[in-house]
């Protein structure tokens, strides 16, 4: 069973999670997902959870104290050894290999979402074992990234989608974007199939998919081709594919 954990000041938001592959996943007992909300650790009638930055400047920084209850609760609830994440965009990327190694090993992790300008730093030094990103850009809020985060790592479980093979085929699991995929009706806006997946011929199909994902790679992200060591074969269908397209 994969243990996910969600730190957050919107639990609502993660009503969505109930529903399609991580739903299934978690009514069938393959994921255990879980959340805590810091204004439960808040004293006072307003449950403040958030005061003005040292220093001066817009906005409001999330406190040390409420958040540091809610992950020593959380982490105490999880089993060990639990990793914490803060999503962030000062983190790095998220690639497939780091949500595959996540999978492969079952390691529970705990996610940080933040809000408003930010968290007080010291949690951050204290607690947080790795910053990741979606991307350079900048939500209102983390819990979208979590969601993000959590789906993808959720469809690698065995067992969360119909089919066992459907993640394997998937853009970035072997370093390639997907291929391109097509059903009923055979022609449609006059414009049919391609005949190669009508054939029958499993052989043909499976060499011209890869074709198509070597192509599709170079036109769309040729950055990635560069972190690949392409066999001889890989190397003649890229330059059927150039040639095709010229």
């Amino acid at each position: 069973m994969l243990h996910l954990g969600i730190i957050t000041l919107l639990p609502e938001m993660l009503e969505a999670l109930n529903y399609g592959v991580v739903g299934r996943a978690i009514k069938q007992g393959l994921v255990d997902l879980k959340h805590w909300n810091p204004r439960t650790w808040t004293t006072g009638i307003h449950h403040q959870v958030d005061d003005k930055p040292y220093g001066g400047g817009p906005g409001m920084v999330m406190m040390y104290q409420p958040l540091s209850d809610a992950i020593k609760h959380a982490k105490a609830s999880m089993p060990r050894p639990c990793k914490t994440i803060f999503l962030s965009p000062q983190g790095r990327t998220i690639v497939q290999k780091d949500l595959n190694d996540i999978v492969t090993q079952q390691q529970p992790i705990l996610f940080l979402t933040g809000r408003y300008e930010g968290i007080d730093e010291r949690i951050i030094d204290k607690y947080v074992d790795e910053e990741w990103s979606l991307g350079d850009f900048v939500l209102s809020g983390g819990e979208l990234a979590a969601m993000a985060f959590i789906d993808a790592l959720v469809r690698l479980v065995p067992g969360s989608l119909g089919d066992s093979h459907s993640a394997e085929q998937d853009s970035f699991m072997n370093g390639l974007l997907d291929y391109p995929h097509f059903t009923r009706p055979e022609q449609i806006d006059n414009r049919s199939v391609p005949a190669v997946l009508l054939s029958g011929n499993h052989a043909t199909i499976a060499r011209w998919r890869r074709k198509q994902s070597l192509g599709r790679t170079w036109l769309k992200r040729p950055d990635l081709l560069s972190n690949l060591e392409l066999s001889e074969l890989d190397k003649q269908l890229l330059n059927e594919f150039k040639n095709e397209k010229e």
